[in-house]
């Protein structure tokens, strides 16, 4: 470095570290930036943990048999015994159609009065399965295991009596989460959800409200170029958000139990890159709108339901319109929220992670030129 450029790199420092302590004081002194960044992330967290569950059991069911017999009554005992269903037994599938129709019962399962006799005679004994078609998901959760009970059953049937041939048994290894516990991918989920608003609301909320207030002007006034003046607006931000994280792993590991398999390093690498299009993303937005409302709307839109839609997050992408699926490619949180499931339940996964970070280090790269572009060195 030159005796010339030395001075100005010194002076770029200064005033780089004066940018930066000064957002931090005004960050602190902010309530509502305190609520957002710790407060809320909290909510969220256990909201997800405890409110939200896609495992559904103990389904409310009516059970009708119509011939009392031992075998039928040693079924119906197969399906009181299941953990998946809360049976209500009756003689007559009428007795529980109103309840079917009020959504008292998510289902009927009739077991025939001949049911005995097709069995004893090695034909294809069969049972009717009656479901609430108005949840796709309990109806066809429902149907898969009443099927899952009946085979179970005529294993044991088979073992015992020998009426049935040789079949084909099918062992099933769950692998990362055995007992297929929704909460164990919900909440590493959620948190990539929390750190959405934390980095992209917040930072929009905060730099739209100097817009409004005229202090952006009059930082544009001062010899700041814009470089160091996004530097210095986002390092707080920065420092926050993973600050953030690290309350939510913590809470998510110690509190609600989360296997957390990975590595420190590889969560902090993740979780600092998917913060650079947070940011960016929140910066553009401010830099757009220059207004508080606005810009809590667009972040929202733009940011917070992407990120909770077409992320994967609820909905599997696949299943999605082709257009769709195509637009999920520039939402960062598709390539996070996999990468920090993975990361809890599964373990250090690198090549995986490096094409999460090399993709949300690219969309970052384009909302912060877009960003710097939009907030030019010029009093308005």
């Amino acid at each position: 470095m030159s005796e010339a450029t030395r001075p100005q790199a010194s002076s770029s420092v200064r005033r780089l570290a004066a940018l930066v302590r000064k957002e931090t004081y005004q960050l602190l002194r902010d309530p509502s930036s305190m609520l957002i960044a710790f407060v809320l992330p909290l909510v969220l967290l256990f909201l997800f943990g405890y409110g939200v569950s896609l495992d559904t059991t103990r389904v409310r069911i009516g059970l009708v048999v119509e011939e009392q017999t031992p075998l039928t009554q040693d079924l119906g005992f197969s399906f009181k015994a299941s953990r998946y269903f809360e049976v209500v037994s009756g003689q007559d599938r009428r007795q529980f159609e109103k309840a079917l129709v009020d959504g008292d019962i998510r289902g009927i399962l009739v077991v025939p009065a001949v049911f005995a006799s097709d069995f004893a005679a090695g034909s294809e004994a069969q049972i009717q399965v009656i479901v609430d078609g108005t949840d796709p998901n309990t109806a066809n959760f429902v149907q898969n295991y009443a099927q899952g009970v009946v085979a179970s059953w005529r294993a044991i049937r088979s073992a015992e009596t020998a009426t049935a041939g040789r079949g084909i048994e099918v062992e099933q290894r769950f692998w990362f989460n055995p007992e297929l516990t929704s909460r164990y991918f919900l909440v590493p989920g959620s948190i990539a959800i929390i750190m959405t608003l934390v980095g992209t609301l917040l930072t929009s909320l905060v730099i739209a409200r100097e817009w409004e207030r005229g202090t952006m002007e009059a930082m544009m006034a001062t010899p700041v170029t814009s470089l160091e003046l996004l530097a210095g607006k986002i390092l707080p931000y920065f420092v926050l958000g993973l600050t953030s994280m690290t309350l939510c792993v913590l809470v998510a590991v110690f509190l609600f139990g989360i296997p957390f398999r990975g590595s420190i390093v590889a969560l902090y690498v993740l979780a600092a890159t998917f913060l650079v299009p947070a940011l960016g993303q929140g910066l553009l937005i401010s830099a757009a709108t220059k207004n508080q409302f606005l810009a809590s709307q667009l972040a929202l839109m733009s940011a917070f339901l992407p990120a909770f839609l077409l992320s994967g997050f609820l909905f599997e992408i696949n299943s999605m319109p082709t257009i769709i699926q195509w637009v999920t490619l520039i939402v960062p949180a598709r390539y996070f929220i996999p990468s920090l499931q993975t990361l809890f339940l599964a373990g250090d996964i690198w090549p995986m992670f490096a094409r999460a970070v090399a993709v949300m280090l690219a969309i970052g790269a384009l909302f912060f030129v877009l960003a710097a572009r939009s907030t030019r060195k010029r009093i308005e």
